[in-house]
């Protein structure tokens, strides 16, 4: 452009006055039709700019609010971990995708209403929405790289802001909010669609499809077995599932669905067996390593899963365990380093009474062994993870790792335990022996005997009938306030 830019208009929807509500359903339906109003607009302008009309403004629109302001120190039931606020004050959260979201902000702000009896407030806020969100959102449209159009995007349109696309909130390095009110929910809009757009990028499926409940693997078997499982459940209507999504957003509905396989596959395929409520199972092969199991869960985090499980394999270090059999993790020896910066490796990370409680008894069920002679096939006890993947080549960690008590070692379990815990998502980790390599046995091309692969199918299955049970329980059982700190956002 040959003007400057700092001088164009600023053009945004016609403003729209804050309202309040005493219905959940009704402000979310407030919260959609502004998130339309807004995002429509950019979409709008941004499509007359492809078009070749030369942007006569700098166009702005804005995320929808909601707003909490309470007055008085409301008692609440101590039981709860999530759905009130501490102390009186305001306290408020920007909105993104109300669609794909309705069905959590209806239950949390009913939860907010019934708690402390007063309304919320809903209305346009305050921070402006990137044109790459909306457009991706409302379109099939790419927004170009700088350069090749004929005028630069950051001088007409808002881009993504990395002030407010961080992890202050669930950090606890936030603050309050430049208008003194305090958070209501652990994610800014902002925040939420920088992860659902890298989701769609890395898994190869839309974010619409994550059910509540997810499972992540680091091994191809795990994914042929849940294919597997997905079309005989399919088979049987009572089951309750109602498709199954693989990458490439490809929809079966009945067990002769065909699915393709892609000629490229995403770095980290994740594969969907569905439910109408949502709290149907999510498989994610992540791989190898600690820092795609970081990737994975920082991004599904924002979707507010009810449980993450690490279900894969593991090196046995103790020689009383045999190939094939299982670990249920309690405890974890942090290694992996990617989330030292975010998560100090002096922090905890408890086990969860009600996700232990479920994997013991998936695997009791599956197995059919109770009590002691369960411990034939699984110990309990402290996993280690690293992030070198040839460790056995250097020196040995045997002395700390005999310290830490630690009886199975792999590269992605404590990631995925420990974001769980930073990001207050339920967590819990049931690992199979697949060598020892301090005794000799190391996993080699042919181990992959039949043996091993009905170890497979009856790991997967003991992950799927521990999230099942577990989404049998009230959410307020399922969500521990072990994952609470001393201040806290409203919304889970």
């Amino acid at each position: 452009m040959d003007h400057d830019s700092r001088f164009l208009p600023v053009e945004s929807p016609d403003p729209v006055a804050r309202e309040q509500f005493a219905d959940a359903a009704a402000a979310v339906a407030r919260l959609t039709e502004l998130y339309d109003i807004a995002a429509g607009f950019l979409l709008e302008k941004f499509t007359a700019a492809l078009d070749g009309a030369m942007p006569k403004a700098r166009y702005r629109a804005f995320y929808p609010e909601v707003r909490l302001t309470t007055t008085s120190h409301s008692k609440t039931d101590s039981r709860l971990s999530f759905g009130h606020v501490a102390i009186p004050g305001s306290y408020a959260a920007t909105i993104t995708r109300p669609d794909l979201f309705g069905r959590y902000l209806r239950e949390q702000i009913g939860l907010l209403m019934r708690n402390h009896g007063v309304p919320v407030s809903v209305g346009f806020g305050e921070t402006p929405m990137p044109v790459h969100f909306a457009v991706s959102t409302l379109s099939n449209l790419n927004v170009p790289q700088e350069g090749v159009l004929d005028f630069s995007l950051r001088d007409v349109f808002d881009v993504p802001d990395l002030n407010t696309v961080n992890d202050d909130i669930v950090n606890g390095v936030a603050g309050r909010q430049p208008d003194g009110s305090d958070w209501l929910a652990p994610f800014t809009a902002q925040r939420v669609d920088y992860s659902l757009a890298r989701l769609s990028h890395y898994t190869a499926t839309l974010p619409d499809h994550f059910q509540n409940f997810v499972l992540f693997t680091n091994y191809q078997f795990y994914v042929d077995e849940f294919e597997a499982f997905a079309r005989r459940v399919l088979a049987d209507p009572a089951q309750g599932y109602t498709g199954f999504v693989a990458p490439g957003n490809q929809v079966i509905d009945t067990p002769e669905g065909a699915i393709a396989l892609l000629s490229k596959m995403p770095q980290m395929p994740a594969y969907h067996l569905k439910r109408a409520d949502g709290n149907g199972i999510t498989l994610v092969n992540i791989g190898v390593g600690p820092s795609n199991a970081k990737t994975a869960t920082d991004h599904i985090a924002v979707l507010r899963p009810h449980a993450w499980l690490m279900v894969g394999h593991c090196a046995g270090l103790r020689n009383s365990q045999s190939l094939g059999d299982f670990v249920l993790a309690h405890a974890y020896l942090r290694e992996d380093h990617v989330l030292d910066d975010d998560l100090p490796v002096w922090v905890p990370i408890p086990a969860l009474a009600e996700v232990q409680v479920a994997l013991e008894e998936a695997v009791a069920e599956v197995t059919q062994l109770q009590g002691y002679e369960l411990k034939r096939i699984m110990r309990t006890g402290t996993v280690a993870t690293i992030d070198n993947r040839n460790w056995e080549l250097r020196d040995t960690p045997v002395h700390r790792l005999s310290l830490s008590r630690a009886i199975a070692l792999d590269m992605e379990s404590a990631t995925i335990a420990a974001n769980g815990f930073r990001f207050r998502v339920p967590y819990g980790t049931l690992l199979c022996v697949s060598d020892k390599p301090l005794h000799g046995e190391l996993k080699l091309p042919g181990m992959a005997t039949d043996f091993y692969r009905t170890q497979v199918a009856s790991h997967l299955l003991i992950g799927i009938r521990a999230m099942e049970k577990l989404r049998a329980m009230p959410l307020e059982r399922i969500h521990s306030r072990k994952l609470r700190s001393f201040s806290e956002t409203a919304f889970l």
